[in-house]
């Protein structure tokens, strides 16, 4: 179990109602409104599932991802690229970490919802699309 809900104002359940965060002892849960029940799911079990979905996203373009990283980076050389390789092969590994909350916000005002179901089974995840930056500032003004 997990000491932290990576995903927190993130998970919304199947009827669109934005789950909670509550603890069991120190152990924290993603609280389900089932008909007036409330239902504490493991933080870390909802965190994984998301996290493979994203992992499996990227194996199939993996080295698209791969290159734009190094991109918005700045950097090309053989050893950051080991290093992002690496995190992306174990990106499922970082379940009990914490998303800033600055990240979580920014994320949520764009449109990004991860929905569960009662038991915690991952529904759907709705990423927004990039928006159109040039297009936002006007053109050639990138």
């Amino acid at each position: 179990m997990s000491r932290t809900a990576m995903f927190e104002q993130l998970i919304f359940d199947d009827s669109g109602r934005p789950v909670e965060v509550g603890w069991v002892g120190d152990e924290a849960c993603y609280v389900v409104d089932d008909a007036g029940f409330r239902r504490h799911i493991d933080a870390e079990q909802v965190d994984k599932a998301v996290l493979q979905f994203f992992k499996e996203q990227i194996r199939s373009n993996k080295e698209m991802a791969l290159r734009s990283m190094l991109e918005m980076m700045g950097k090309d050389d053989i050893f950051t690229k080991t290093a992002l390789e690496y995190q992306l092969d174990h990106m499922d590994e970082a379940a009990n970490q914490m998303i800033p909350p600055q990240v979580r916000g920014l994320l949520a005002v764009m449109g990004f919802k991860i929905i569960i179901d009662v038991q915690g089974n991952l529904v759907d995840i709705q990423v927004p699309e990039a928006p159109d930056i040039e297009g936002l500032l006007g053109p050639g003004s990138l």
